[in-house]
C-alpha cells in the first residue's frame, strides 16, 4: 500500500509530491475527503502515537487556545478528526513504515525509501 495525504492549497505539500513523483501512489486530499476514525487508528499505529500526527503549526492551534492546555492522546485524535488543519502533513505510509510531515530530515527518509 503507497498512500499519501496531503493538502491541495499546500504548496510544500505539492513541491514535495512533485519532486517524489508519486506516479503509483494513491494521493488523499484531506480537505475534500477528510480522515476516518479508521485510518487515523492506522496511522497511529505506524507513528506510535497521535501527538506524533498532530501540528501544533496550524493556525487553529493557539485559535483554540489549545497551546494552553494539556492535550491526552485522545484529545490529539479527536482534534485530528474534527479539523484536517491539525494532521501533520504530508504523511506518507508505504506498506508498514509512515513518513510524518515535511522536514528535510522526514524527506530525505522518504525519498531513500522509495529508492529501493
Amino acid at each position: 500500500m503507497k498512500q499519501v495525504f496531503y493538502l491541495e492549497t499546500c504548496s510544500t505539500c505539492q513541491k514535495i509530491m512533485n519532486d517524489l513523483q508519486l506516479d503509483n501512489f494513491e494521493k488523499r486530499e484531506i480537505k475534500s475527503q477528510p480522515i476516518s476514525a479508521e485510518e487515523i487508528d492506522q496511522m497511529k499505529t505506524l507513528a506510535g502515537s497521535f501527538e506524533a500526527l498532530f501540528s501544533r503549526r496550524a493556525m487553529k492551534f493557539r485559535q483554540w487556545g489549545l497551546h494552553e492546555q494539556e492535550l491526552t492522546e485522545q484529545d490529539y485524535r479527536n482534534y485530528i478528526l474534527k479539523e484536517y488543519t491539525f494532521l501533520k502533513r504530508p504523511v506518507f505510509i508505504l506498506d508498514d513504515e509512515i513518513f510524518i510531515g515535511n522536514s528535510k530530515k522526514t524527506i530525505e527518509s522518504l525519498a531513500k525509501r522509495l529508492k529501493k
